[in-house]
C-alpha cells in the first residue's frame, strides 16, 4: 500500500514562509514527477510545481520567484518552501507523485496526500 503523507501547514501572516513537506511510503520501487497542488475553497484544484527524478522543476507563473520545490530521492520526500506569502496563497495543498510499486508484480500509478491547510491572513 503506498501513501503520500503531507505535513507543514498552518496559519501564516502575510509576507511570512512555510515549509511543505511529503514523505511517500508502501512498497515504493521508484517515483518519477512529484508535486504540489492547491485547492482555494470555490476553485478547481490547480499546479502549483513540479519536480522530475532528475530535479527539473516547473512553477505557476503565481509562485515564480516566491516558491521553491526540491526533493530528496533516499527519502522519497517532496519539500515546498513558500517564501512572502501572500492571502491569495490560502489554501489546502495537496502532494501528488507519479511512482512504480511493488505488490507481486511491479505497477505504475499517481497518488495524492490528504492535504494540508495553509492559511495565510493578519
Amino acid at each position: 500500500q503506498v501513501q503520500l503523507v503531507e505535513s507543514g501547514g498552518g496559519l501564516v501572516q502575510p509576507g511570512g514562509s512555510l515549509r511543505l513537506s511529503c514523505a511517500a511510503s508502501g512498497s515504493i520501487f521508484s517515483i518519477n514527477a512529484m508535486g504540489w497542488y492547491r485547492q482555494a475553497p470555490g476553485k478547481q484544484r490547480d499546479l502549483v510545481a513540479t519536480i522530475t527524478s532528475g530535479h527539473s522543476t516547473n512553477y505557476a507563473d503565481s509562485v515564480k520567484g516566491r516558491f521553491t520545490i526540491s526533493r530528496d530521492n533516499a527519502k522519497n520526500t517532496v519539500y515546498l518552501q513558500m517564501n512572502s506569502l501572500k492571502p491569495e496563497d490560502t489554501a489546502v495543498y495537496y502532494c501528488n507523485a507519479d511512482l512504480r510499486y511493488w505488490s507481486k508484480g511491479y505497477y505504475t500509478g499517481n497518488y495524492w496526500g490528504q492535504g494540508t491547510q495553509v492559511t495565510v491572513s493578519s
